[in-house]
């Protein structure tokens, strides 16, 4: 009898610790597996921001010079990514959303505060997922330095390992405040629109289940690329830059990289490789509610 009981305590335990996590996991996995599809985009994107050219040149050049598995370069980086700034947003976004939504007598949140929910979740993935993101961008751009100055990074790990050894602790969070502020204005974005274009296309349009999650995936992905590339682009900067010869910085700093931006190529510069981008960002969006909305109904079929 108290071994029974016992059992059913941890059992009570056990469910209750998988509900605290479960938007964590499950919104890490699916940013992980689209992750796996996206990251020959993502890669092409960067080496637009670098200078190399137009989409169709870069990706001629790649394949050419470096070969398919130059398109693959950084995954491990951007798996890590995932599972730390991903998990890290999506699964605070929906406890804060619930809690919110609790206080608010079960009815739908006002937009702003989906908005203001999302810049929090925003910033909270991005002090988690900083560090890999750096590795990420290094490993991507490695090729287009110099051989003299290539890191040669083996993995995501390795990267981080010799960040970390070579220029301290505190350089994994290099270039964290843009990335910070980029992930803000992205989630903002990202998270508030998905939510209010389910309410949209349900509820309104009456629209089912498959059309509501690509319906507001799509225009998920939009707003996330539009509200974000900015950010994106001196967040790039920033992180690959080398110092010349007089170890001197081509930029002291986000806002420093943002007024030359603007003053050497105006406010269309930071839409540099906009297309690209917005190709990158918004299927990756898609394919992360697709697949997390496919993960949830296999939860609620297996009964966890």
């Amino acid at each position: 009898m108290a071994d029974a009981k016992q059992q059913q305590q941890t059992a009570v335990a056990a469910t209750g610790v998988w509900k605290t996590i479960k938007p964590f996991v499950n919104g890490g996995a699916s940013g992980m597996l689209a992750t796996c599809v996206i990251q020959p985009i993502d890669m092409v994107k960067v080496r637009i921001q670098l200078g190399e050219g137009s989409a169709g040149q870069v990706t001629k050049n790649m394949l050419a010079n470096e070969g398919v598995r130059s398109f693959y370069k950084g995954l491990s980086a951007g798996l890590l990514r995932q599972a730390t700034y991903t998990t890290a947003r999506l699964g605070s976004f929906r406890v804060l959303t619930n809690k919110a939504v609790e206080k608010n007598e079960g009815k739908p949140l006002p937009l702003i505060q989906k908005a203001f929910i999302g810049l929090t979740a925003g910033a909270i993935g991005a002090c988690f997922g900083s560090p890999a993101d750096l590795a990420l961008i290094r490993m991507q751009a490695d090729s287009t330095l110099p051989a003299a100055q290539r890191r040669n990074y083996k993995n995501a790990f390795h990267a981080l390992y010799r960040i970390t050894a070579d220029e301290g602790i505190l350089a994994l969070w290099k270039g964290a405040g843009p990335t910070v502020v980029r992930a803000m204005a992205l989630n903002m974005g990202m998270l508030a629109s998905y939510d209010q274009s389910v309410e949209l296309f349900r509820d309104k349009f009456g629209a089912g289940e498959i059309s509501t999650v690509v319906g507001a995936s799509a225009v998920s992905g939009f707003f996330a690329s539009a509200c974000s590339l900015p950010f994106d682009y001196v967040k790039t900067q920033i992180q690959k830059m080398q110092p010349d010869a007089n170890g001197k910085y081509p930029y002291t700093g986000s806002l420093d990289c943002a007024m030359k931006t603007f003053k050497s190529g105006g406010p269309f510069k930071f839409y540099t490789g906009f297309p690209v981008y917005c190709v990158r960002i918004a299927p990756h969006v898609m394919m992360t509610w697709i697949f997390l909305n496919q993960i949830q109904k296999f939860e609620k079929k297996i009964g966890i």
